[in-house]
């Protein structure tokens, strides 16, 4: 997988400034930036009472999922500045005790996905008519369906079905898209694209890159499509597997999977492409780190053509498997009743090993493997690793709190069963130690681009940290707080500086994308840190960041302050083009799920003035 190398990376936060310049001197684009306009708050905070918006242009309605109810708000936008709620779906007249999970509409068509009370179970996709919320259909599909979309002609919807574990992990029923043909709404009818015809493969899989790795799974089991593309033309579709670190292609005439494709890893010793580890040293502390490397596991994806040729654009969130977490007998040793794959630095590379840690947040299965862990001392030497001993690798303020996964990264033998050391770092096929070679920490705190065939066309590498750390951001609807004062911090969280640097960072999780004159924008949503980043990624080659707006305005409660707080925790995130819009300006929409607000910003175009002096 190739990475996006560092001369680019270097230029990126000076091109936004050249960029900025340029226009202001009337010799580039026009400038566009976000502009706060109005919002619709539930009053309920912390309980994803706002989370994925879909709009009607055909009645001015936004619909948005309202999991604290488990049903759909439905928000009047005819003046963006005052969304007022005007109604609600609810999805217990399709399915009794369900939840919805998210939303889709198309020319006054709205689609529902609906979890069923057992997540476990199959779920449904329920079809209304946004002038009057009447049902007009509903069909089962898989289990847990989250994220859908029309097809570009509206003859189909698609729908993510995650299929994820149940929380004891004794049931883990597969997942997989389901393809619904809504072309007649009263009688919808489903096909399902699934992934056992890759069952064989697992071995295949896992050598080209695949996250397959729980216990006891099929491929089908252990792939959970979290979030659907479709391309332009409405023929081929790109699903995340955010766990396992890939793309399914979907055929969506046939409904099969054609492809299963691995992204690989983010480089983190590669300049260009720091990060901030640890959230207990006090500071901004933004550096390469040789020998860890970021799971791209990307969260929402969208798609866009240039020049005959589609391209994928993806929010780099990460995610771990965490099913047993809260289960007493899982953290006692019984591995049957749980898998938790996420482990501090410090306590997976301790030279007197990991028992320590035995009844609190050790998980049996690595427990099962060996009886602690080593850094290789040639990898990890500039951190203070020597044989047998991780040193000041393992400092708070170094790597030791970074979450990564104890999974992979240790060195294997050639039928796949850990190399084991003993406690001098030697290879010894009686010691009972793991070597590890990499650390693999979760997301890429970046949006990337991909190509049709899943190769890496651009990612926005340390960009994020590195402009939420200068002079140049700041905070608030007003835009007056420095950025820096408040960095990493944590969307539920007070004056939590840094907090998130352990962990994904200011986690990227929604993007929409828009267009504007000739020009493509991608609209990506921090959902830790907050506020929605807007990048020109006309050129997939060289994308410029044109803004950043984060409308929370109270940052020292804790918890937040609700009537005076703004917006908290992005989730999902529309655009509304020019000439679909109440007002006639192109808009965006964000469903907020911590401080349960759904905000309205406008897309502000500010001409440039052509022989302006520069």
């Amino acid at each position: 997988m190739r990475l996006l190398q560092s001369r680019p990376l270097r230029w990126l936060g000076a091109s936004v400034v050249a960029a900025a310049a340029l226009a202001a001197c009337g010799g580039g684009e026009d400038t566009i930036e976000l502009e706060f306009l109005g919002r619709y708050s539930t009053g309920q905070f912390g309980v994803s009472a706002a989370e994925i918006p879909a709009y009607d242009a055909g009645t001015q309605r936004v619909f948005v999922v309202n999991a604290q109810s488990g049903r759909l708000d439905v928000l009047d936008l005819s003046d963006p500045a005052e969304p007022v709620k005007v109604g609600e779906v609810d999805a217990n007249t399709v399915l009794a005790g369900a939840t919805v999970n998210s939303v889709a509409v198309h020319k006054g068509l709205v689609a529902v996905a609906i979890e069923a009370p057992v997540k476990t179970d199959p779920g449904r996709v329920a079809l209304y008519r946004a002038k009057d919320l009447a049902l007009l259909g509903s069909v089962t599909v898989g289990a847990l369906p989250d994220m859908l979309v029309f097809t570009p002609n509206g003859k189909r919807v698609l729908v993510a079905n995650e299929g994820e574990p149940s929380d004891d992990y004794q049931t883990d029923p597969e997942g997989s898209v389901s393809v619904i043909d809504v072309s007649n709404p009263t009688a919808p009818s489903v096909q399902t694209a699934d992934f056992s015809a890759f069952n064989a493969q697992a071995a295949i899989l896992r050598d080209k890159g695949v996250r397959l790795y729980g216990p006891n799974a099929s491929v089908a089991q252990d792939l959970e499509p979290e979030y659907i593309a479709i391309e332009e033309d409405g023929k081929t579709a790109w699903a995340t597997l955010q766990e396992n670190n890939a793309l399914a292609r979907i055929d969506i005439a046939s409904a099969k999977v054609t492809a299963i494709l691995p992204l690989g890893y983010k480089d983190y010793g590669q300049e260009g492409n720091e990060l901030d580890a640890s959230d207990a040293d006090n500071a901004i502390n933004i550096r390469t780190w040789p020998g860890v490397v970021g799971m791209y596991q990307p969260d929402a994806i969208a798609t866009y053509k240039v020049k005959g040729r589609d391209y994928l654009v993806t929010a780099n969130e990460g995610d771990s498997r965490a099913w047993g977490e809260d289960n007493s007998a899982y953290w006692a040793g019984d591995a049957t009743k749980g898998f938790v794959e996420e482990f501090r630095v410090k306590h997976l590379v301790n030279k007197n090993g990991w028992a320590g840690r035995a009844g609190d947040d050790l998980p049996p299965q690595l427990n099962a493997l060996a009886a602690g862990g080593l850094l290789d001392p040639i990898t990890f030497g500039y951190c203070g690793a020597v044989a047998g001993n991780p040193g000041n690798c393992r400092a708070d303020d170094q790597l030791g709190r970074l979450n990564i996964s104890w999974t992979q990264g240790y060195r294997k033998n050639t039928d796949g069963t850990p190399m084991l050391f003993n406690a001098s770092g030697l290879a010894d096929v009686s010691g009972n130690r793991l070597m590890y070679d990499k650390l693999y920490s979760y997301g890429a705190r970046s949006f990337s681009i991909w190509d049709d065939k899943g190769k890496l066309v651009w990612d926005s590498g340390a960009d994020f940290e590195k402009f939420f750390a200068s002079d140049l951001c700041k905070l608030g609807t007003q835009r007056n707080i420095p950025c820096a004062t408040y960095f990493n911090s944590g969307h539920d969280e007070g004056d939590a500086k840094d907090s998130r640097s352990d962990a994904k960072g200011p986690e990227p999780e929604g993007v929409a994308l828009g267009r504007i004159g000739d020009r493509t924008l991608a609209f990506i949503g921090l959902e830790r840190f907050g506020g929605v980043l807007v990048y020109d990624i006309t050129d997939p080659k060289a994308p410029v960041r044109l803004d950043y707006l984060n409308t929370r305005d109270e940052w020292l409660s804790d918890p937040p302050d609700l009537a005076t707080a703004g917006d908290l925790g992005p989730e999902g995130l529309t655009f509304i083009p020019a000439k679909q819009s109440p007002n006639g300006k192109p808009l965006l929409v964000v469903g907020n799920e911590v401080s349960g607000t759904t905000a309205v910003f406008l897309v502000k175009v500010t001409k440039a003035t052509p022989g302006a002096p520069g």
